[in-house]
């Protein structure tokens, strides 16, 4: 039987972490796979990986959790391996996805234009107006939404005042802070009243696993065309998501991708029918 690594509540190793317990009931509820917990504590602040159980024998298992850095994960997966535990993501195929600039070459035909620079290097503010009508910034892996920092950036910024926007995205981002820094060119999305039309798709074992509304949008609204699903199939992982938006245009466009291991579910998915899924792909 396949298995589901969940970290732990930061107050102890006996109960799921309390934001993945929609997602732990849901695992148990189907029956179909064996769950091992993790200490979040003791492996994020201590480095120290501690687990409910640790398999007599090697296991493949699915890691359903948070963030880490490329560097952390790979530590993460030989200490598993190193207890009979093998997630079904490697640590280079984590990164290939995990790292948008990484993946950026794959998928550009039908996502921003985009240019990264080095971290805390001056952004040359001409050189984007140049390129961009507008644009965007996040590291190669989040941006700070749901902040005061602008969603995006006109042609009427000056270098200083950019330069002072960027030294708030680092301190947000703090220790979080990975690889370099994106510029994007930000994108019109149609809007349905207050609300985008996106959707994240699971991709696991090279299949369309799960398709599902992440903006809490209508149910009303389009899907992306199955032909553009169905060209992003072969992204270098086994398990991996690729995000979709309506453009104002009617067109379609990626706007992100991720490691399918630490993207979340969205709000209206249904969660049984989640893991299902992933284990019919699996199996």
């Amino acid at each position: 039987m396949d298995t589901i690594l969940f970290p732990s509540s930061y107050f102890g190793i006996n109960k799921v972490d309390e934001d993945l317990q929609a997602e732990y009931d849901a695992v148990i509820n189907t029956g179909l796979f064996n769950v091992i917990i993790f200490g979040y504590e003791k492996w994020f602040n201590q480095g120290k990986l501690v687990l409910s159980d640790i398999p007599k024998e090697k296991t493949a298992a699915v890691y359903r959790g948070w963030m880490m850095k490329p560097d952390k994960y790979a530590e993460f997966y030989k200490m598993l391996l190193d207890n009979n535990i093998e997630l079904i993501t490697t640590p280079e195929e984590y990164e290939a996805m995990h790292v948008f600039p990484n993946v950026y070459e794959k998928v550009k035909e039908d996502t921003a234009k985009m240019q990264i620079y080095p971290l805390h290097s001056e952004i040359p503010v001409d050189i984007l107006k140049n390129n961009f009508l507008r644009f965007m910034v996040k590291d190669y892996v989040k941006s700070v939404k749901g902040t005061d920092f602008p969603k995006y950036f006109e042609s009427s910024v000056t270098q200083e005042e950019f330069n002072k926007w960027m030294e708030v995205f680092y301190k947000y981002r703090g220790n979080l802070l990975t690889g370099g820094i994106c510029i994007k060119e930000f994108l019109n999305l149609k809007r349905y009243g207050d609300k985008t039309n996106e959707f994240r798709v699971f991709y696991i074992n090279h299949e369309i696993a799960t398709e599902s509304r992440n903006s809490g949008q209508m149910n009303m609204t389009k899907n992306p065309p199955i032909e553009l699903l169905e060209k992003y199939r072969h992204l270098p992982s086994k398990y991996y998501t690729v995000d979709y938006a309506e453009l104002d245009d009617d067109s379609w466009t990626i706007i992100e991708a991720g490691d399918g291991s630490v993207s979340g579910l969205s709000d209206n998915q249904n969660y049984e029918a989640y893991f299902r899924a992933l284990y019919t792909c699996l199996n």
